[in-house]
């Protein structure tokens, strides 16, 4: 685990601006080894092209996954005091001792596919401010949760999947999309827990005051993690940063990890090059936030619960691509015509 080199959110910026690409030559020789494969060209469909682009960022033309990481991140939200979750704020830390217990639905998913699995509380309690108020996060919080998202990430993880905890974070997560991409509250807004109706545009009415209470939040991506985001957002927004700088692929949960990664994409363009989005959640703005990120998810199970979840169940689609392009002969080695 490494130190973060950054210790301000323009360090942080600055190093977004110098993010490492795939190696071309990798990915070249994994595509004509894809074209040599036992069976119909393009017959293993979106398959192929993950293997390929999984190639690229691990820098050879036939890799393994042995070694994929979950980290899962907790923090709690002053926002809940508006009563905008089902929930009260006390759940994230039982939640989190559910998760270092090996009882929530991520400990099975994670153990299922050979994944280690770490979860970081951060500061539960100690909550961000309410961000309706002012500012969600100093600058030396948010700074503080990206470092520990960072040094977090096991240099020798071959994938990534980041997931979170934290009652009142799907309000969080719709105001940091409405700061970055736009729109109405309400197109952010979801039901998260349970809410009900009234709840629902509560929530509308609380990422719009957190806007209004926060204008330099609007074109920013930075400054809108830190005024309207979490502290597990933030650490999530930088151990896939981190994982960048590694060449390590990253698996994509739900709308608030999406969310958190969104701030990389919009701080540098090609951001999230390194990342898939593993699954369409429930929650109403998922859909439109992939879509502004041009990510067509791996799977669409109407998964809403959070914890890195539906990423590490879609940890096994690319496992599958990976293991068919690796593993398979070509038709020169099973001695069979190609044609």
């Amino acid at each position: 685990m490494a130190d973060a080199p950054f210790t301000t959110l323009d360090g942080f910026r600055a190093l977004l601006g110098e993010l490492p690409g795939p190696d071309a030559e990798a990915a070249q020789a994994a595509r004509a080894r894809n074209g040599q494969l036992t069976k119909p060209p393009g017959a293993l469909g979106r398959l192929e092209d993950l293997a390929i682009w999984y190639a690229g960022w691990r820098g050879t033309a036939r890799p393994r996954i042995v070694a994929p990481q979950v980290i899962v991140f907790a923090g709690n939200h002053g926002v809940t005091a508006r009563g905008v979750s089902a929930f009260p704020a006390e759940v994230t830390v039982q939640m989190v001792a559910n998760f270092e217990a090996g009882g929530a639905a991520i400990n099975q998913l994670a153990g299922e596919f050979g994944a280690k699995m770490d979860v970081i509380a951060l500061d539960l309690d100690r909550p961000t401010a309410d961000f309706t108020a002012g500012p969600a996060m100093s600058e030396a919080e948010v700074v503080a949760a990206l470092a520990a998202g960072w040094a977090a990430v096991d240099p020798h993880a071959d994938v990534l999947v980041t997931g979170e905890m934290g009652i009142g974070n799907t309000t969080s997560a719709a105001a940091l999309a409405h700061a970055l991409f736009g729109g109405a509250p309400e197109d952010w807004v979801g039901r998260g827990t349970g809410v009900d109706d009234a709840g629902l545009a509560l929530k509308a009415r609380v990422v719009a005051e957190g806007l209004a209470a926060n204008p330099g939040a609007q074109g920013d991506a930075l400054e809108a993690l830190r005024c309207l985001g979490g502290r597990e957002l933030a650490a999530m927004a930088g151990a896939i940063a981190r994982a960048r700088v590694a060449r390590i692929p990253v698996i994509l949960d739900g709308f608030i990890c999406t969310a958190a990664a969104a701030v990389l994409a919009q701080t540098s363009a090609g951001g999230l090059d390194h990342a898939v989005a593993g699954h369409g959640s429930a929650e109403a703005g998922h859909g439109r936030l992939l879509e502004a990120l041009g990510k067509a998810p791996l799977l669409a199970l109407d998964m809403r619960l959070g914890e890195g979840s539906g990423a590490a169940l879609a940890l096994g689609v690319l496992k599958g691509a990976v293991a068919c392009h690796s593993g398979m002969a070509t038709f020169a080695e099973a001695g069979v015509s190609d044609g």
